[in-house]
């Protein structure tokens, strides 16, 4: 497949995800992060439980290494929600909080 219907590709699959992500998404319900299982031993990150979802957002990818997203996922109202969609609902016009940075890429 050529890089550029690769590009329509993921395109079209973050524009499904917001979709169906930010109509209903409360901010501020509770949520629980589960990040991935680091290789590593040392440093890793650990489940956490946030008062809002936005707090969660906004420790996940501000704060989290890159290594601990890879596979890791928000739970809000029980539904889970992955990196791409935890992105989405960051850069979203309904997240409450300035973004300190930018995680398209």
């Amino acid at each position: 497949m050529s890089e550029q219907v690769q590009s329509i590709n993921r395109v079209r699959e973050q524009a499904r995800i917001q979709s169906q992500v930010m109509g209903r998404f409360n901010f501020n319900s509770s949520a629980e992060l589960f990040p991935s299982r680091s290789k590593k031993g040392r440093g890793h990150v650990t489940y956490r439980r946030f008062n809002t979802a936005a707090e969660a957002l906004r420790f996940a990818l501000e704060q989290m290494p890159p290594s601990a997203l890879l596979g890791a996922y928000l739970e809000v109202d029980e539904k889970r929600f992955g990196l791409n969609e935890m992105r989405a609902l960051y850069e979203s016009d309904a997240y409450p909080f300035e973004r300190a940075v930018s995680t398209t890429g």
